[in-house]
């Protein structure tokens, strides 16, 4: 029997943040208020950057995002096939038919070679996706539109598991132009649900207000805001666009606030965890380990993404039953984009992304969260080596 049950990734809460959440309860204002405005200058802070934006999630983050930039039907945009399906969806929302690059051979991250090639004059966007919240190279990247003239290629960076990442010395945030966050509840830092914007240019391709223009549309385009339309004598506005309804609350926010103040010490503790899986299977030839860091780059400690050497598919989902036989929980980060009914009626197909399939078919996704006991991911990894072993 296992030591107890070990879910996947339940979420770090502490007495202080339902303390933090009783207050704005007990405030009488439980929308954006002061809280969310706290919260964006503390992201900025965080990550170094000069304007951030929190909103319901992170595909709200893309969506608006990419109406401000006016990102639509006839716009080309890149991005990977290994992803969740935000990443691709909140495009299709646009009228627009993602161009899926393949990742590189062995890699979770999208091929950067690959990438050159498939742009296009009619190439509008990027979206890179730092999956398990491991940074692409991000001035590889830049370089590349720098040398072939395409500067003007907005790059965004689907950054959603890479929260406290880093990259040359300075936490992920503000490489590219824009990096969308999510605070999800399976998350390193959590709101319930929610996610973030952040970028350095306020006034980009333009824009007068770029911040302004984004909290425009993520209240349907109202004027003013929830907590200023309530002053006394302040009732009057006006709708100056069709925006979404995409604003976080200060509910969210409060929790997010006391978990940013303790971000640095969860962070600690998943970087120790994911050391004693390291350590316990850097010996097995087997074992593909997850990238953790090098000169350049550290990963957030998002996820643990193992891949099994000569295990096909069949095998990996044997291995994921046996564990759960234990009550072991894990997971597979992610089933390639092509794969599902969806993108198929749209007409791709995995065969064209034979990369993507590779890394899927032996991956297993080990559990990794700050409340997870080093007894217990010591259990986890010995009963993955037996069955494992077993299994080959």
């Amino acid at each position: 029997m296992a030591i107890k049950k070990i879910p996947f990734s339940p979420p770090d809460i502490t007495d202080k943040e339902i303390a933090a959440v009783v207050e704005v309860l007990k405030s009488g204002w439980v929308t954006s208020g002061p809280k969310v405005t706290n919260f964006e200058k503390a992201i900025s802070d965080y990550c170094d950057v000069k304007k951030s934006i929190v909103l319901s999630s992170a595909t709200a983050g893309m969506e608006v995002l990419y109406k401000v930039l006016d990102i639509k039907e006839n716009s080309e945009v890149l991005t990977t096939p290994y992803t969740y399906t935000a990443t691709a969806s909140s495009l299709l929302h646009r009228g627009i038919k993602p161009t899926f690059v393949d990742v590189k051979k062995d890699s979770f991250l999208i091929d950067e070679e690959k990438l050159a090639e498939a742009i296009t004059p009619n190439t509008k966007l990027i979206s890179t996706v730092d999956f398990a919240g491991v940074p692409v190279d991000y001035d590889k990247i830049k370089d590349m539109l720098s040398s072939i003239g395409r500067k003007d290629i907005v790059l965004m960076s689907d950054s959603a598991h890479a929260f406290g990442a880093s990259y040359k010395g300075k936490k992920v945030g503000g490489q590219f132009d824009f990096h969308i966050f999510s605070f999800h509840a399976v998350k390193n830092l959590i709101t319930a649900e929610g996610g973030a914007v952040t970028f350095n240019d306020n006034n980009y391709l333009g824009k007068e207000d770029l911040f302004k223009k984004f909290k425009l549309e993520s209240l349907h385009g109202q004027s003013k805001d929830a907590f200023s339309k309530v002053k006394p004598g302040a009732w009057k506005y006006d709708i100056l666009t069709d925006g979404y309804k995409y604003n976080m609350t200060d509910i969210q926010a409060a929790l997010g606030l006391v978990q940013l103040e303790r971000y640095e010490e969860m962070l600690s503790k998943r970087k120790e965890l994911f050391n004693i899986y390291t350590d316990e299977l850097k010996g097995k030839e087997w074992a593909i380990t997850p990238f953790q860091k090098n000169s350049i780059m550290e990963t957030s400690y998002h996820l643990y993404p193992l891949r099994i050497r000569g295990f096909k598919e069949a095998q990996r989902d044997q291995l994921i039953e046996m564990l759960a036989e234990l009550d072991i929980a894990t997971n597979v980060h992610f089933i390639p984009l092509p794969m599902f009914t969806l993108y198929k009626n749209l007409g791709y197909d995995i065969k064209n992304y034979p990369n993507a399939y590779e890394v899927y078919s032996n991956e297993i996704t080990l559990p990794l969260y700050s409340t997870l006991s080093k007894e217990d991911a010591g259990y986890v990894v010995q009963k993955l080596i037996e069955f494992v072993e077993k299994i080959r």
